[in-house]
């Protein structure tokens, strides 16, 4: 079946805000005026009129941050012929939205006091129309309609209101909600990965009403037995699922109109549905006087009681399944009870697990044939053992389930009838003492103990990895005889206190095997050094690494001196530099003085004030005569 998406493009008009004419009209600049909802073009796979539809998409605003995001959905949905919504695929409506939602009751802040009426309102040019006349759709609505169209819907909205769609998809059939990015850029990953977790799963649904109830079971893609489970996860194209559904008749309706009733059962997000004519039996004919099947002092009965549909309804002096108990006979008033209880205290007949007739239990049969519930006061049953690994008493070949506990066959013990009644499972293969002396055999497995040197391991608690061993024994042999040193480097010494020669490696490697302990220690020149060991039919073998691995020798006169002749030439750096900075700075100051000198002209013109000694008149009447 093919997807068949959609995507909403909606302006919420805001039905609480229609007193800001001014805003209405032209909420921002060169905006359009805003609008409900509006459908610009049919489901197409024509990609290049999509582009170009939302590429002319008229801008608009919203007056606050709630968006009438409902009234779209409802549209969407509901419209299906405008929309083009095809019959046969699997339909799947993608939200996207960067704020809340109105729902139902805040239209009444703008005087729309009108419900949703749930149908198709858009015009010839894909407008909606009946924004400020009906108030917006509630959950429930939405859900309704959801339901009834097998539409997925998909909530990609930021993260700061995923919180809130999240809770919106829970009550939602069929929805899902994701993050999308500020720009938008992960849209196409995010509609493929919700598409793929729809459908990859398969839930089933009904809309069976209170008194009825459906069960359903299947074995998904596990092919094993059915479990109750109306949900498979995990499939891909092509993988067949079979579900089991069992309609049970819980009780009967009062009202009798009720006792006929149309089922569906349907997958969730596909159109496609089980259509189950329901007729309850609530009241039958043989129940009356004068109808077949009904017999006043039946035989059936022991005459003492009347037939009714095949069932005997005793007179008040006999009871029982045919009325062949008497109260006198028995025992009178709640002596009668005590006979089916096994002592003072108890408030219930038969452990509530039968009937008491005539004074003796009569237990309760169960579904299953094989399991048998017993006993005088119905205490026994051969199915409440305790399991082991999912089976009673671990199974027909350890035990039996006898009276509500296991009765264990020879070999085995415990109560489950899971531990070997021997200790021959916990005995070491080459002999020696119970889980190697290290542990205890319970239930045919060692149980190991843990000590100061370290815990031990293994089948038979033969294995100790944080254990010395014998490491530090040899460990001064192996020094003195593959490296010359440590305690018994004197060769004398060595020859006297070493019984065994190391084989030389050039690396040590563990076989798991051979049982082979490792060990690592550190000389008095701080070298490691590895060897490993191993114990066979008494006999030690020991392999030492060749070469020990030291550590690289550090001269300290040489880091010291290094380190001196460094701070001696970052000295001398930082004198240069000083010594360069103050030259240059002095060399600046003293051309910046000879500029300013040049350009002075004090000492080029005469002094106003200086008057020579002599002064020199002339008589303007002289005539030179």
């Amino acid at each position: 079946m093919q997807p068949h998406f959609a995507t909403i493009c909606n302006i919420d008009l805001n039905k609480n805000e229609n007193n800001f004419n001014n805003r209405l009209e032209r909420p921002c600049d060169g905006c359009e005026a805003p609008y409900g909802y509006r459908n610009h073009m049919p489901l197409s796979t024509n990609t290049s009129t999509f582009t170009s539809e939302v590429s002319r998409a008229a801008v608009s605003g919203n007056l606050d941050a709630p968006e009438g995001g409902f009234d779209a959905i409802m549209q969407a949905i509901v419209c299906r012929q405008q929309i083009g919504w095809r019959e046969k695929a699997r339909r799947l409506l993608v939200f996207s939205t960067d704020a809340g939602f109105h729902y139902a009751g805040d239209g009444k802040l703008g005087g729309v006091i009108a419900p949703n009426d749930g149908e198709c309102h858009l015009s010839d040019q894909g407008l909606y129309t009946h924004s400020i006349i009906q108030d917006y759709p509630s959950i429930s609505q939405i859900n309704h309609k959801v339901k009834q169209n097998s539409i997925n819907v998909i909530f990609a909205v930021t993260a700061n209101q995923h919180s809130v769609y999240e809770k919106l998809a829970q009550h939602i059939e069929g929805s899902s909600s994701a993050v999308l990015s500020e720009d938008s850029s992960n849209v196409v990953d995010l509609v493929r990965s919700e598409y793929s977790k729809i459908s990859s799963s398969i839930e089933m649904k009904d809309n069976a009403t209170s008194n009825i109830k459906v069960t359903y079971h299947s074995s998904c893609l596990n092919g094993g037995a059915e479990i109750p489970t109306a949900k498979c996860d995990g499939l891909k194209v092509g993988d067949v699922v079979q579900f089991t559904a069992q309609i049970l008749v819980t009780s009967c309706p009062t009202d009798p109109r009720e006792w006929n009733q149309v089922i569906q059962i349907y997958p969730v997000g596909i159109n496609e549905s089980l259509i189950i004519d329901l007729e309850m039996l609530c009241s039958c004919p043989c129940e009356r006087p004068g109808a077949i099947g009904y017999e006043k002092h039946s035989p059936k009965c022991n005459d003492h009681g009347t037939l009714m549909c095949g069932i005997c309804e005793c007179d008040d002096m006999h009871f029982g399944h045919n009325c062949e108990c008497s109260t006198s006979d028995v025992h009178t008033g709640s002596d009668k009870d005590l006979v089916c209880r096994p002592d003072n205290t108890t408030q219930v007949d038969c452990n509530n697990r039968g009937t008491c007739l005539c004074g003796v239990c009569e237990c309760e049969k169960r579904q299953n044939p094989e399991e048998i519930i017993s006993g005088k006061f119905c205490e026994c049953d051969n199915f409440s053992c305790e399991r082991h690994k999912n089976l009673l008493c671990s199974g027909p070949d350890h035990g039996t389930c006898e009276c509500n506990h296991c009765v264990c066959k020879a070999g085995w013990t415990g109560s489950a009838c899971d531990c070997r009644a021997s200790n021959d499972t916990c005995m070491p293969p080459n002999s020696g003492e119970i889980c190697s002396g290290q542990g205890e055999c319970e239930c045919g497995v060692c149980k190991c103990k843990s000590t100061s040197e370290g815990r031990y391991s293994g089948k038979y608690c033969e294995k100790c990895p944080t254990c010395s061993g014998r490491c530090q024994e040899f460990s001064n042999c192996v020094q003195c005889q593959m490296y010359k040193t440590g305690p018994l480097k004197d060769e004398n010494d060595c020859a006297t206190n070493c019984t065994f020669v190391p084989i030389g490696e050039e690396k040590i490697v563990i076989d798991e095997e051979k049982d082979e302990q490792l060990c690592i220690f550190y000389d008095e020149d701080d070298c490691k050094f590895t060897f490993k060991y191993s114990e066979v039919n008494h006999k030690v073998e020991v392999h030492a690494q060749q070469e020990r691995e030291c550590p690289p020798k550090v001269f300290m006169l040489g880091i010291v001196l290094g380190v001196i002749a460094a701070i001696v030439l970052v000295g001398l750096a930082i004198l240069l530099l000083w010594k360069l900075l103050t030259t240059i700075h002095d060399r600046r100051e003293f051309a910046r003085f000879e500029k300013e000198r040049m350009n002075a002209k004090w000492d080029t013109g005469e002094n106003p004030i200086y008057k020579q000694a002599t002064s020199t008149f002339k008589n303007p009447m002289y005539a030179g005569k």
